[in-house]
């Protein structure tokens, strides 16, 4: 049950509209500012007693909070932009909710607090925030890691599906540019740091044609290049399939690393699977390439991450599902299925002619058409009968928050686009070591 708290007095409402009756009394409740001016006397007798009146305190910095610190991560998101407006906190304005209880967090900790009282009188490097873009941008989950980090302001994102344009409006400040990036003229995108990039995979994938450089979509790579050409990133993340290591008899990967190489980058790449080292149970091979300016940076960078024990399938599945998700006596494929998905917590995936269970205790690797015409969809039984994964649990396996934003769109559409996403705590786990690095160098 949701809790509300008055800033003021702290007092404790299991209502919304109880806080807000509170708030609107006649006689308002009062402050306790008896910490407050204790803290000041104390402060000002310092300031008194030194030639400068400076205060100088080292590692031992005063830390006085009038109440115990808030867990933020219990509240909702829009309790949270009420916070923030409270605190004259900014930067909260279409952030996700994970991003927000970090600001205020953050906040916390800084000593950027209204109500809490916070004396810090050393001085920490006010570090500038990196820019980025981010380019196929899709979902935003190259967005949503590097801005986790608080230390990173994406400047341009953009995608050429008009849905991939509308959920990420939908969940982020800035606004995508939605155009075939081979029309956008590269002195028009901004300044940047970090390029970040999920370009198209299907020239490359298994599960395509594998045509490579034969295929218009992988004419975006030179795209690429021609930014870079132009700009000059510190560093370029790059993701895609983990086929992309062997097609056309490793000569595409060559043809790649050669060009990024010849532009005064040092490369480290890796195959990663999201079901290994991030606790969830999505199996999610795809390759990594992380180009880098610095030797320096380059030397300090690994991209190996221990592997940590899944969460279970159920973690991840919603509690109530619509009818419309399950298959019934009607459905052409309810004999297949019945006979073949028989237990509980696993998923299953239908492949036109026959069901495959998934022996790992892991989705299968979600893709871009599991939502039509009866290939790949990810199945499972549960107490109430045999049904597909909602496009919200599709979300979930790809570590998108909860907080995340589904627009009004198609199921076909939010499959699409989330099995077409990055993996965003794969992602994070990168973010959260190269960053550092880069505000150092």
């Amino acid at each position: 049950m949701a809790k509300y708290t008055c800033e003021t007095c702290q007092k404790v409402f299991s209502q919304k509209g109880h806080l807000k009756d509170h708030n609107n009394r006649k006689h308002p409740c009062k402050k306790d500012n008896t910490i407050e001016e204790l803290v000041e006397k104390k402060v000002q007798d310092a300031l008194s007693k030194t030639n400068e009146g400076a205060v100088k305190i080292d590692s031992t910095s005063i830390n006085i909070m009038m109440s115990n610190q808030m867990d933020y991560s219990k509240k909702s998101r829009e309790e949270l932009i009420a916070i923030c407006k409270e605190k004259g906190i900014k930067g909260y304005s279409g952030q996700v909710k994970e991003y927000i209880v970090k600001l205020l967090t953050d906040a916390n900790n800084t000593g950027v607090v209204k109500n809490d009282i916070v004396i810090e009188t050393t001085t920490k490097s006010n570090t500038q925030k990196l820019n980025m873009i981010d380019l196929f941008a899709g979902t935003g989950a190259f967005t949503i890691a590097f801005k986790l980090t608080n230390n990173v302001n994406v400047v341009f994102a953009n995608d050429m599906v008009e849905h991939s344009k509308k959920i990420y409006d939908e969940n982020f400040d800035h606004k995508l540019t939605l155009k075939n990036l081979n029309e956008v003229k590269v002195e028009d995108i901004p300044s940047h740091d970090i390029l970040t990039g999920g370009f198209p995979c299907q020239p490359f994938s298994i599960a395509g044609l594998q045509e490579g450089f034969k295929d218009e979509r992988s004419n975006v790579f030179w795209k690429i290049l021609s930014i870079i050409d132009n700009h000059h990133p510190k560093c370029v993340i790059l993701e895609n399939v983990k086929n992309l290591l062997s097609h056309d008899e490793h000569k595409t990967f060559a043809t790649i690393k050669e060009n990024l190489e010849n532009r005064g980058y040092y490369i480290s790449y890796k195959v990663l699977n999201t079901a290994e080292i991030t606790g969830i149970p999505q199996h999610r091979e795809r390759i990594y390439i992380v180009c880098l300016k610095s030797k320096k940076i380059f030397d300090k960078l690994s991209l190996d991450f221990p592997k940590i024990e899944k969460k279970p399938v159920s973690h991840f599945l919603e509690s109530s599902v619509p009818d419309k998700y399950y298959y019934t006596d009607k459905s052409s494929t309810w004999e297949l299925i019945t006979a073949n998905v028989v237990k509980k917590d696993t998923i299953y995936q239908y492949r036109r002619v026959y069901v495959r269970e998934n022996k790992s205790s892991e989705c299968p690797t979600l893709t871009a058409n599991m939502g039509g015409g009866g290939h790949n969809v990810p199945i499972i039984l549960d107490d109430k009968g045999i049904r597909k994964l909602t496009p919200r649990e599709c979300f979930n396996f790809q570590g998108f928050p909860s907080s995340y934003i589904l627009p009004n769109l198609s199921d076909t559409n939010l499959y699409k686009l989330a099995g077409n996403a990055v993996s965003v705590p794969v992602v994070k786990l990168i973010a959260n070591r190269i960053i550092p690095l880069l505000q150092e160098d």
